[in-house]
C-alpha cells in the first residue's frame, strides 16, 4: 500500500514539474513568472481556485507585468504564455492559420460543441462562418430589430408587469435568457423555443464543466466518478441539436413547397440561420453542432451581457437617470405610462443612442462574455516582443484582465465610466482597437453577431429603463448578495452570474407620480 501512494506521489510530482519545464523563450531567455508561481505546483493551485479568483489573480498580474508577456505553468496546459501587449494579441487575431483551437481545448469542449465553429479550425470553420455571414446580413438586422424583437419583449413587458403588480422577486439574468433563447430560436431556427425546455439547464451544467476543464487537471477523474449528470446533459443538449436539423428538413422536405417559399411564410427574416446551414453543409450532425454553437454564441453572452448591465446601472443611479434623458430627447412624445414607441433600428443605431451604446460598451470591457481565451500555434512562431514559442505551445490572453488594465485605460481602469466612450459633444461613440479591447475578437475570427449583440443590447435596455424601475435585493435569504457585496460570476465556459440577479421591479410612471 506505501509503495502504491509514493509511486503515485511520484508520478504527481513529475507531473507538476513537467508543467514548468518549456523551450518557451524571449530573446534567448527565459520568459519570467507572474506573482504566486510556486516551486513544484507553479501555478496549478490558482487554476483550482473559484473562476472569478482565477480572474482576479490575472487582474493582479497585469498590474504588475503591464504589457510583458509572462510563463505560467499548469499541469493540465501545454507549456503556455499570457499575453497582454494589444501588439501581441494582434499577431495572434491576424493569423488565423498559425494559432489554432487545437487539441488541448477540442479535447475539453468535444462533449458540447463537437465540430461546431467554436471548436472547429480550417475548412470546416470557413464553410459554417460563411453560412453565418450570409444570416448576419444587414436586412436581416434590421428585420430582426424591427420585426422580430417586438412581439417577444412585449411578452417580456407582461411578466414584469405582474411582478411590479404581484410585489415579487424576479431574477433578470432568467428574465434575458427567456428572452434571448426566444430570439433566437425564431430568428435562426424558426422555432418556438422558450428557456424552459430541457436543452437549456443541461446546456448550462455542460457549459460550467467544460469551463471547469480547463481549469481543473483532475477533471477526468471527477467525471468518471460523478459524471452520470453531466452525461446526461451532453445527451439531452446533442438530441435538442438534432432535432432543429430535423424540423428544418422537415419543412424543406414538403411536398410543392420550396426552401425560399417556407422560409418566406414562416420566418420574417430573409433567411435563417439553419437553412444557412443546411444549404453550405452536407453533414446533418456537423449541421446539429453548429446549430447548438450559434444558439450558445447568441443565447448566452448577450443574456449575460445585459445582466451585468443592469447591475451596473442599480449600482450607478446616475447613468440610468443620463439614459433616461437621452431616450427623452431622441423619442420626446413618449410616455412613462406606456411602452416606449418608436424603437426601431434606426433608432438604436449610435449615432441615435449613442450614451445607451456607451453603458453596454462599457460594461463588456469590465465584463466581456468571454473573460479567458486560448489558442494553440501549429508552428514555431515569434511574436513582436521577441518572445519565441515552439510547436504546440498555448497562448493565453484575458479580456477581463486586460479590460482593467492601466496601460490602456488609465489610472481609472476599474471604474465604470461609460463617458470614456463618448467624444467631446457626447454625441460619437469612440472606438477602441479591437487588439486592445478584444471582447469581440479581431481578425478572421472577429465575431458575427456584434451588431446583432449591441443593437438588441440598447434596444432591450432603452424599453425597460424607460418603463420599470429596477432596485437590486441584497437579502441574502432573497438571494441577494448583502449589503456592500459584489455580484461574481460562476464558472463557465461564458460569463453567467452567480446566483442570478434578483430585483423588485415597479412601474416607473408610478414611481414618479
Amino acid at each position: 500500500m506505501y509503495v502504491i501512494i509514493v509511486c503515485f506521489t511520484l508520478a504527481v510530482a513529475l507531473w507538476f514539474l513537467q508543467g514548468q519545464r518549456s523551450a518557451i523563450r524571449q530573446h534567448g531567455k527565459r520568459l519570467p513568472r507572474p506573482p504566486g508561481t510556486l516551486p513544484l505546483a507553479g501555478n496549478g493551485l490558482w487554476f483550482l481556485q473559484p473562476r472569478h479568483r482565477l480572474l482576479d489573480w490575472f487582474i493582479g498580474a497585469n498590474h504588475q507585468t503591464g504589457f510583458s508577456t509572462f510563463e505560467i505553468s499548469v499541469p493540465s496546459l501545454p507549456p503556455a504564455v499570457v499575453i497582454s501587449d494589444p501588439k501581441n494579441v494582434e499577431h495572434v487575431l491576424k493569423n488565423n492559420d498559425i494559432f489554432v483551437k487545437g487539441s488541448f481545448f477540442r479535447s475539453r469542449s468535444w462533449d458540447l460543441f463537437g465540430n461546431g465553429i467554436i471548436n472547429a479550425d480550417g475548412e470546416l470553420w470557413k464553410v459554417q462562418r460563411k453560412a453565418g455571414l450570409r444570416f448576419f446580413s444587414n436586412a436581416n438586422l434590421k428585420t430582426f430589430i424591427d420585426a422580430a424583437l417586438p412581439p417577444i419583449l412585449d411578452d417580456t413587458e407582461r411578466s414584469l408587469d405582474e411582478a411590479a403588480n404581484g410585489h415579487y422577486v424576479v431574477d433578470m439574468q432568467d428574465v434575458f435568457i427567456e428572452l434571448t433563447t426566444r430570439l433566437m430560436g425564431k430568428m435562426a431556427y424558426d422555432m418556438d423555443m422558450p428557456a424552459s425546455l430541457p436543452f437549456s439547464k443541461a446546456f448550462d451544467l455542460a457549459s460550467g464543466a467544460i469551463g471547469d476543464r480547463f481549469q481543473n487537471p483532475f477533471w477526468r477523474i471527477r467525471e468518471f466518478i460523478l459524471g452520470a449528470p453531466l452525461r446526461r446533459a451532453f445527451f439531452e443538449v446533442k438530441r435538442f441539436g438534432n432535432s432543429i436539423v430535423s424540423s428544418a428538413v422537415g419543412k424543406r422536405a414538403k411536398p410543392n413547397i420550396t426552401k425560399d417559399q417556407s422560409v418566406k411564410e414562416t420566418d420574417p427574416l430573409q433567411d435563417n440561420l439553419i437553412n444557412s446551414l443546411l444549404d453550405h453543409i452536407p453533414d446533418h450532425q456537423v449541421v446539429a453542432d453548429a446549430a447548438m454553437n450559434y444558439l450558445s454564441a447568441g443565447r448566452d453572452t448577450t443574456a449575460q451581457s445585459l445582466t451585468w448591465t443592469l447591475y451596473l446601472l442599480l449600482r450607478h443611479p446616475r447613468y440610468q437617470d443620463s439614459l433616461l434623458e437621452e431616450i427623452a430627447r431622441i423619442l420626446p412624445s413618449a410616455s412613462r405610462s406606456s411602452s416606449l414607441p418608436g424603437i426601431t433600428y434606426d433608432t438604436v443605431l449610435p449615432s441615435s443612442l449613442p450614451y445607451a451604446h456607451s453603458i453596454f460598451t462599457e460594461t463588456l470591457r469590465l465584463y466581456p462574455p468571454v473573460p479567458f481565451e486560448l489558442k494553440e500555434c501549429t508552428v514555431p512562431t515569434t511574436f513582436p516582443d521577441g518572445t519565441w514559442l515552439p510547436e504546440g505551445s498555448a497562448v493565453i490572453w484575458v479580456p477581463w484582465a486586460m479590460g482593467r488594465s492601466r496601460r490602456i485605460w488609465g489610472v481609472d481602469s476599474e471604474l465604470f465610466k461609460p463617458e470614456r466612450w463618448l467624444g467631446p459633444s457626447g454625441s460619437i461613440v469612440l472606438q477602441k482597437s479591437a487588439f486592445e479591447f478584444p471582447v469581440f475578437n479581431a481578425g478572421p475570427r472577429s465575431c458575427l453577431g456584434k451588431k446583432l449583440a449591441e443593437l438588441l443590447a440598447v434596444a432591450v435596455l432603452a424599453r425597460l429603463i424607460w418603463r420599470y424601475d429596477f432596485s437590486e435585493v441584497l437579502e441574502t435569504k432573497e438571494g441577494g448578495c448583502g449589503v456592500g457585496g459584489e455580484r461574481k460570476s460562476q464558472n463557465s465556459l461564458t460569463l453567467p452570474m452567480e446566483g442570478g440577479l434578483p430585483v423588485r421591479v415597479k412601474l416607473r410612471a408610478e414611481v414618479e407620480r
